[in-house]
This record gives C-alpha cells, sequence and structure tokens, in this order.
C-alpha cells in the first residue's frame, strides 16, 4: 500500500474517490447533500487543491488500484482562538474493500506528519453523528470530541 502526495497527475481518481464518499456517506446521512457535485464540480475544485500549499490531497494505492483519499487543510488563524494553529481533515475515504487493512490509518498519519510540520497544534475532522463506524475509526485515530453541532428542521 502507498500513499501519494502529488496527485497533480491523478486528479481523475481523486474526483471518483470523493463521488464514491458522497454517494456512500452523504447519501445514507444527508438527504440535502448535492450528490451529483463531485463529477459536475469536482475536477476544477480539486484540481485547485491539488495545487494549493495550504491544502493537501492524498491517494491511497493497494493492489494496484485506488484504496481512497484524503484532504487537509491548514485554517487561518481565528483572532478569537490566536493560539490554535488548526488544520482540518475535510475529506477522507477508504474503499470497502480496502479497510482494515491500514489504509486509513496511513492517510491520517501522512496528514498529522503534514499539518505538524504546517505548525498545526490542533486537528479537526467532522462526521455524521450516525456515522457510528467513522466516529470509532477517528477515535482511534486520537480525536475527541470537541464542539457539537446540533442541527433541526426549520
Amino acid at each position: 500500500m502507498t500513499v501519494s502526495v502529488d496527485v497533480t497527475e491523478d486528479v481523475p481518481a481523486l474526483v471518483a474517490s470523493a463521488a464514491a464518499l458522497f454517494a456512500e456517506d452523504a447519501g445514507s446521512h444527508d438527504p440535502r447533500m448535492d450528490l451529483g457535485w463531485p463529477d459536475r464540480e469536482g475536477a476544477p475544485y480539486y484540481q485547485d487543491l491539488v495545487a494549493d500549499d495550504e491544502a493537501l490531497c492524498l491517494l491511497a494505492h493497494a493492489d494496484g488500484v485506488a484504496a481512497g483519499h484524503l484532504i487537509g487543510r491548514l485554517l487561518p488563524v481565528s483572532p478569537l482562538r490566536p493560539d490554535a494553529v488548526r488544520a482540518v481533515l475535510e475529506s477522507m475515504r477508504v474503499a470497502a474493500e480496502c479497510r482494515r487493512r491500514g489504509v486509513g490509518e496511513a492517510l491520517v498519519s501522512a496528514f498529522v506528519s503534514w499539518a505538524r510540520k504546517r505548525g498545526a497544534n490542533e486537528l479537526a475532522v467532522q462526521a455524521y453523528a450516525a456515522n457510528e463506524g467513522a466516529l470509532a475509526f477517528y477515535r482511534a485515530q486520537g480525536f475527541r470530541p470537541f464542539e457539537v453541532r446540533l442541527a433541526r428542521e426549520a
């Protein structure tokens, strides 16, 4: 298994993994999510991220196939929390057939290393509250609840 940092030539694989994440995760947990967004808007969005020094785009490969992706970003320092240098794990997916083989851990490890090298002292990730598998995975990677976002119908 390998994790590629230079995905300039592999943006289509990144878009395909993101589209699968949208379908699998948001499709199960968010009826208002535009599941067609990656196919319509993903290529230019991810191409811009690949070129952005404040963003990280990773692709994992196992057995010669794309096994998953991770998108991370450095966030601007907030004047309300000036001592927090934050990096957010914006998006991550591991293909179902590649789970429990260390792919997710390798992606998160690369993200943590990247964030630390850029001075981050706080890492964040969001997951749907009903996605117990994702929550358990992130907890196993050292993430702990910090803020809770509640939503309701208007």
